[in-house]
């Protein structure tokens, strides 16, 4: 890229999923290796703006074109300014965005998302909107430079793309087939991840228990697990989102012998009915998934499950929910990210007949709701009294200032404020360090531990390399670190803190 992007400043918005959310590290990274630094104060100061899409929820759109719109007018005040859109929207609609907007100059799809600075600087040139969507994928995004958002934790992709073809989904018709990264190019960018100070990948995918069928090994993800386990250093180990189809009694059995992998499994049920999963094209039944939940449970008595439902899909009758309220009683899971039924043009459960009248899906959703806030806080409750080893997380707990606490991370994945008292600010654990604390209140969607009269609920703190490496970046100039401050976002109790606008696991899988 020329000197042209010298000093000017960028800003990344991101929507959807967690894939998206990694996308949005690698254009950043893309941007950064370009020569622009991020805006401190958002769209209105920043020189390009990158909107990176989600196409999955039926509101996508109205949303996209109302940011646009804003942005239209700050456009007008800011001669130079450029925006781009992309990801699984600006995958879908390709020219239609420029129609609808033209004052955007750049769209790109999930396909080449490297093509980001070189369309921005042809825009420029040329003063003509670029439009470049292609249909397969040209770069693996972990080749392309990467600003991570943490010090401690990184998201790894494993594969991109989804070979299913559940009916209501339009994911795989964006993200393209499965293609798998090989198992040492993995193995290597998570051991470069721990020697820059990471503790804690998420290991990532459309279907991520699939990995491996490209090559042709189905016992490819236990095998990745577990050699996750070989990695000195690196502490924590998660991944979403898995399906049910293929999950199978060897990840099990790796998730329960590999002490790095952490007790905790978001497995998306989108309907309890048979009837339902069959005609949503999902290929397991009730009973298969219910067995997997017990086996799991049977290896991992602690493990915590969350998981996707999808209210009011076309032709759902009252029995047909009253299975999906059974089975949420049965799994007992720890959270559930519930979505109510959104038509989405090109799939097949779009042109479906038997729609469920509006009235009834949202009845059915805040039942399902009730249901599923009942059991969470019954599940949270039974973790009061026990010990627990928290990652001290950072921007998870919205209060902490205001009530002496600050925040971690389980190994379950529950989220948990502990209370730091009086301790003098040298003395605080840093996010990435790791402290021993005690349970001693429990709500829906959080933990809490407080010490006896206000005093500090830590009982050990263990300061690590990930804790250096927060607190290294906090040691940069203010330039160089802005916005650094989130988290996973992994599905977890409560909605999960990735952005504003960003929904779990897109409710696809």
């Amino acid at each position: 890229m020329p000197d042209t992007a010298t000093d000017k400043t960028y800003i990344v918005r991101t929507y959807g999923c967690q894939m998206n959310v990694h996308d949005s590290e690698r254009l950043s990274g893309l941007l950064e290796g370009a020569g622009y630094v991020r805006a401190a104060d958002g769209a209105g100061e920043a020189d390009v703006v990158v909107l990176n899409t989600c196409a999955v929820r039926e509101n996508a759109d109205n949303r996209l074109y109302g940011n646009l719109g804003h942005l239209a007018s700050v456009k007008a005040g800011r001669p130079g300014m450029r925006i781009a859109v992309g990801g699984c929207l600006a995958q879908k609609d390709r020219g239609e965005i420029t129609r609808r907007a033209p004052w955007v100059d750049v769209v790109f799809g999930t396909h080449n998302i490297g093509s980001l600075p070189v369309l921005l600087e042809r825009a420029r040139v040329r003063d003509e909107a670029q439009v470049e969507i292609l249909e397969s994928l040209d770069v693996f995004p972990s080749t392309l430079p990467t600003r991570r958002e943490s010090a401690y934790a990184a998201w790894v992709s494993v594969s991109v793309g989804c070979n299913n073809t559940c009916t209501f989904c339009i994911v795989p018709a964006l993200r393209g087939k499965e293609k798998d990264r090989r198992p040492g190019e993995i193995l290597s960018e998570i051991e470069a991840l721990v020697a820059e100070g990471v503790c804690e990948v998420t290991l990532l995918g459309q279907n991520v228990n699939a990995y491996g069928s490209e090559f042709g090994d189905r016992e490819a993800f236990a095998k990745l697990l577990r050699a996750c386990g070989q990695i000195e250093g690196l502490e924590r180990v998660r991944f979403t989102s898995p399906h049910p189809r293929d999950f199978t009694d060897d990840v099990i059995a790796a998730m329960a012998e590999t002490p790095n992998v952490m007790p905790q499994l978001h497995m998306p049920l989108q309907s309890g009915s048979d009837t339902v999963l069959r005609a949503m094209r999902r290929s397991y039944r009730q009973d298969r998934y219910l067995g997997i939940i017990e086996r799991v449970r049977a290896a991992m008595p602690d493990a915590a499950i969350t998981t996707d439902i999808i209210v009011g899909f076309p032709g759902e009758t009252e029995e047909d929910f009253e299975q999906t309220m059974h089975v949420v009683r049965q799994a007992r899971f720890s959270a559930a990210f519930t979505f109510q039924y959104s038509k989405r043009p090109g799939t097949p459960a779009a042109t479906m007949e038997e729609q469920v009248p509006k009235a009834v899906v949202q009845a059915r959703y805040e039942r399902l709701v009730a249901l599923q806030e009942e059991i969470s806080w019954e599940e949270n409750k039974k973790q009061v009294g026990r010990t627990v080893e928290l990652l001290v997380a950072e921007g998870e707990g919205r209060k902490d200032g205001e009530t002496r606490r600050m925040s971690g991370r389980a190994p379950d994945n529950r989220l948990v404020h502990f209370a730091v008292g009086d301790t003098a600010a040298a003395d605080l654990p840093r996010p990435g360090d790791m402290v021993s604390v005690e349970v001693t209140y429990a709500a829906p969607h959080h933990l809490n531990a407080d010490g006896p009269d206000g005093a500090s609920a830590i009982k050990a703190l263990r300061r690590t390399r990930s804790g250096d490496a927060w607190q290294a970046r906090q040691e940069q100039p203010e330039s160089e670190r802005r916005a650094a401050a989130v988290t996973l976002g992994m599905p977890s109790i409560g909605k999960p803190a990735v952005s504003a606008e960003a929904e779990s696991a897109c409710g696809v899988c």
